[in-house]
């Protein structure tokens, strides 16, 4: 998936060593099937035409019918093909993480933080998470705290103006990053990706009137959060 994921065990027990055999097993196997930086994969022959959607693995279709369904929730800025190319990476990496600590949890463990990319799934707590600020390299911006997080960012910080507006074609810029909480990771992470790309000050509006708790952090700076956010 082009980036790097981490796992910390507070809790581990003796079926904590398979279960993360098994997770590596799983994440590799997402990656085979959804990398768009694989040439085989099957994301990558679905978009050249060179695999038919209904021969596919069954988690194609479904993550594709879970895209479809917060393409239309977000009036159209996630999708699963930005820039015209599949691409369902804004809903597979977080996916991915929340998969993992899943089956940490069906192993026993109900204290650890999965992340992938810098985001991250937390169970149990309190864990402390933190939010990288996009002006200072290595940076802390601010600090999450509690338990059973999902703390989700879109930026442009490490991969530079990368998100893009699928209106416009062009690449989303009017936040330096944005971040969401909530429980689930799958969910939060797509709804950074989409948030972000509406730009602002609609983005940031438009998670508020949701009622989600969302950090934005602006090109000169400044900081702004939805009413819920603390």
């Amino acid at each position: 998936m082009g980036t790097v994921f981490s796992i910390a065990v507070r809790d581990p027990g003796p079926e904590t060593g398979p279960a993360l055999r098994r997770i590596v097993e799983r994440l590799h196997r997402i990656d085979e099937v959804f990398s768009t930086y694989r040439a085989r994969s099957e994301v990558s022959r679905i978009d050249r035409g060179e695999l038919p959607l209904a021969d596919a693995d069954p988690e194609v279709r479904l993550v594709l019918e879970r895209c479809a369904e917060l393409t239309a929730e977000t009036g159209g800025y996630f999708t699963a093909r930005p820039g015209g190319r599949l691409d369902p990476s804004g809903y597979v990496k977080g996916w991915a993480v929340e998969e993992a600590s899943r089956m940490l949890r069906e192993s026993g463990s109900a204290q650890h933080c999965v992340s992938g990319g810098g985001d991250v799934q937390t169970a149990g707590g309190p864990w402390r998470i933190g939010i990288a600020d996009p002006h200072r390299e290595r940076a802390v911006a601010r600090v999450v705290t509690g338990h059973n997080l999902a703390v989700a960012t879109s930026g442009t910080a490490e991969r530079g103006p990368h998100i893009i507006d699928p209106h416009t074609a062009l690449p989303a810029d009017s936040y330096a990053s944005l971040t969401l909480v909530g429980p689930r990771l799958t969910r939060v992470d797509a709804l950074a990706t989409a948030a972000f790309a509406m730009g602002a000050p609609r983005g940031l509006r438009w998670l508020a009137a949701k009622g989600l708790r969302a950090l934005a952090i602006h090109p000169d700076g400044r900081q702004e959060t939805t009413a819920g956010w603390a």
